[in-house]
């Protein structure tokens, strides 16, 4: 049997959110006969990072108080020269970045891995491009979650398509509640009876693109409006409950806040929205699939491999206000959501288990730590031992 290899799994947050979902199913499902798995991250602490301690494996918080910070750099790099890993697979251009001069620092030098989570990405300005053209020539392999975002990056960055390979996310694959449980769910978050219940699970940022929600939500008859919960914290709360009252919606959208129970909403909505800007393969998507809760997303990125419209999920043109109130409004037929969630659920189970994810980013690690060519590791002693 081959020596375990001890391997670091770093991002720069563990808020609740997409792929920090992601790194806690990655780390609770790699084989322990073959790696020693660990996580560092420099702020944001979360449930999802005790659970990962709960598991007993190594986390490393790595306080980083400001942009540029000397302190966060050294203890990093202490972390990567005591440690000794074969591998450290960064999640986040913050996280790849550090990496960098962290290795010099500790005279180690792990095979890298990199990532990319997102899709397009248009916002981005050239220096970004040039920082995650660095990062990728001195990276191992890419690990893409879309083949949009793989294929993107690729463009925008030069590298060659064999640098990437495209692993989907995973998903759990819950049990529907009973009708008891399901009522006091909708009750406990104040949904009114006899209404829709639409859900929206994620950062309240921009690249979410609410308000187009709420104008939709506007273009609806009282009588027709489903009413919207929101679940995630972010820096448009305060200007989304102002538009929601602009527009005259206000009574028909809540604010939950970050909550550790999202599955349990999908099981209890009925139907989750996602209206972004831009999108990698979105885990709201895949664990509202999952949970039998019929989807409406924004055709941008991983949502348009993800979602087959009409027979998965429903499609809409990105930021068209209109077009999803009219997908809004199909969804009061409950035939329709129904033969939604079976193929949708049907999908997820075929295609996004925890298994396959784990597999085939096992075995990146593995091509990866077999071409290092002798050397690599110059300053590596004993890496992994």
């Amino acid at each position: 049997m081959p020596e375990r290899k001890r391997i670091l799994i770093v991002i720069d947050s563990m808020e609740v959110a997409g792929s920090q979902r992601q790194v806690q199913h990655l780390l609770a499902g790699l084989d322990r006969q073959r790696w020693e798995p660990e996580l560092a991250f420099f702020r944001t602490d979360s449930f999802l990072a005790q659970a990962v301690r709960d598991s007993g494996i190594p986390v490393h918080y790595l306080p980083k108080r400001r942009r540029m910070d000397l302190r966060f750099l050294l203890d990093y790099a202490r972390l990567l020269r005591e440690r000794d890993y074969a591998l450290v697979h960064a999640y986040s251009l913050t996280a790849e970045l550090w990496t960098l001069p962290a290795q010099i620092l500790a005279r180690r030098r792990p095979v890298l891995v990199a990532s990319e989570r997102s899709s397009q990405r248009r916002d981005r300005p050239a220096w970004y491009w040039w920082l995650k053209r660095l990062v990728l020539g001195r990276s191992a392999a890419v690990i893409a979650n879309s083949s949009a975002g793989a294929q993107s990056t690729a463009s925008r960055t030069g590298m060659p398509d064999a640098l990437f390979t495209t692993i989907v996310n995973d998903v759990d694959l819950p049990e529907p509640l009973d009708a008891p449980t399901r009522t006091a769910v909708r009750e406990s978050i104040g949904a009114p009876e006899g209404r829709l219940l639409g859900l929206f699970v994620g950062r309240l940022a921009p690249v979410k693109n609410l308000p187009c929600l709420i104008r939709a939500l506007a273009q609806l008859a009282s009588a027709q409006r489903p009413w919207i919960a929101l679940a995630g914290n972010g820096p448009l709360t305060g200007s989304l409950q102002d538009l929601a009252q602009e527009c005259g919606v206000a009574a028909d959208v809540t604010f939950l806040g970050e909550r550790a129970d999202a599955t349990r909403l999908m099981l209890a909505a009925d139907f989750l929205v996602l209206p972004s800007h831009m999108e990698g393969l979105s885990n709201a998507l895949l664990e509202a699939m999952a949970a039998r809760c019929p989807v409406i997303a924004s055709a941008v990125g991983g949502s348009v491999e993800l979602i087959d419209d009409g027979r998965t999920g429903l499609l809409f043109p990105s930021d068209d206000a209109a077009a999803l109130a009219v997908a809004m409004a199909r969804l009061s037929d409950p035939s329709l959501r129904d033969a939604l969630l079976r193929a949708a659920r049907t999908y997820v189970e075929k295609h996004h288990s925890q298994a396959a994810l784990v597999a085939a980013t096992s075995a990146v690690y593995e091509r990866c730590l077999r071409a290092m060519p002798a050397g690599a590791q110059v300053f590596a002693h004993g890496a992994g031992k």
